[in-house]
């Protein structure tokens, strides 16, 4: 009968199974890419709210444990934040980037707002935008949530004041434009759009709002 020693055959064996066991799922546990689960996680924040979202919704949504969720991604704050990072990567990130590409700055500024119009009546479930829900509810979250809020309205601020001053140049908007505050106000009108275009608004005054865009710009 061979003797399974620690430094003989025994270490082999162990290592083995222990190798193995480290690629095999256990029967209760799932297989799942982290990415998938923000991507779902995402919609289900976008559509419901941090505050309306419970554990038992995202692993009912995404089809995992919830030791499974806590271990990849340590709570509901956590997945939050990176549904928040993904969105925001997705859209603004990626709309802002084409815009600073289009050769009239003041065309890009009322292709934004056109675009915003076009997003709000194409979506049936009104959800707005997840990024100005965030702003909204903007106390109620933590510090870090905050600060990427307050990060990604200052750049859409920046994108708008860099672009009036480009016009200006071009002489496409008058030099009388103030372009710090014309395009907070700019903001201010982005984000009333958004909120509008849940429902309350319809297509027409929706197109009446971001007509005020061109408005501003003369």
């Amino acid at each position: 009968m061979k003797t399974f020693t620690r430094h003989g055959p025994r270490s082999s064996w162990l290592s083995q199974t222990e190798s193995a066991a480290q690629g095999t799922l256990m029967p209760w546990e799932k297989s799942f890419e982290k990415s998938d689960v923000v991507e779902q996680s995402m919609h289900l924040f976008w559509e419901k709210g941090y505050a309306a979202t419970s554990i038992s919704d995202i692993t009912r949504a995404t089809g995992i444990q919830r030791g499974s969720l806590y271990n990849a991604f340590d709570g509901k704050d956590e997945l939050f934040v990176e549904s928040l990072l993904r969105y925001d990567q997705a859209t603004r990130q990626t709309i802002l980037n084409r815009l600073r590409e289009v050769d009239d700055p003041k065309q890009a500024i009322l292709l934004f707002f056109d675009g915003v119009v076009t997003d709000s009546l194409e979506d049936p479930c009104k959800r707005g935008c997840f990024l100005v829900n965030t702003a909204l509810d903007y106390s109620r979250h933590e510090a870090k949530v905050q600060q990427m809020v307050a990060v990604a309205f200052e750049e859409i601020v920046g994108f708008f004041e860099a672009s009036i001053r480009r016009g200006q140049d071009l002489k496409t908007i008058p030099a009388t434009n103030e372009p710090a505050s014309t395009a907070k106000a700019l903001v201010a009108m982005l984000v009333g759009t958004r909120v509008l275009g849940r429902g309350v608004f319809d297509g027409l005054a929706l197109r009446q709002v971001a007509n005020q865009a061109e408005r501003m710009l003369a």
